[in-house]
């Protein structure tokens, strides 16, 4: 059973079985939002991915970022990524038309940002998470 399915600019239809929210600078005491801190936050959440399922690849959607008119710090700029960073289980059906279809399933881990909380459903999700290249990045497994 799906939480939501996702629609891809494709025409993929891709079930999201598990869904991890959390802030992206959530627990951060010190500093400010900046390129360093942000490519630590994006290495924590690929590594993290890749430990808790394993079978599946972890593609990353290029995070926006921002650099608001501040004062920049001994990190350099202020660099700011979306609020909501988002790791989810995605699965649809298997690649390769020679699987069988009772059998196998694609399956592929997805990291992006995103500036709510919003569960992404249908065509509705964000852009850059509906233009994922399913067919180069997922793969197929079997049940």
């Amino acid at each position: 059973m799906s939480l939501t399915r996702v629609v891809l600019t494709s025409g993929r239809s891709l079930d999201l079985s598990e869904l991890r929210l959390s802030s992206t600078y959530g627990g951060v005491l010190e500093g400010y939002p900046c390129k360093p801190l942000n490519e630590m936050k994006i290495k924590g959440l690929i590594s993290a991915a890749e430990r808790e399922r394993p079978l599946a690849p972890v593609h990353l959607v290029p995070p926006p970022r921002e650099y608001p008119d501040q004062y920049a710090g001994a990190f350099g700029p202020v660099e700011v990524l979306p609020q909501v960073a988002c790791v989810g289980a995605f699965h649809s059906t298997a690649l390769d038309p020679a699987h069988d279809p009772v059998l196998h399933r694609s399956i592929l881990t997805i990291i992006w940002f995103q500036p709510t909380t919003r569960v992404p459903s249908g065509c509705d999700a964000e852009e850059a998470l509906r233009e994922v290249d399913w067919e180069g990045l997922a793969r197929d497994y079997e049940l």
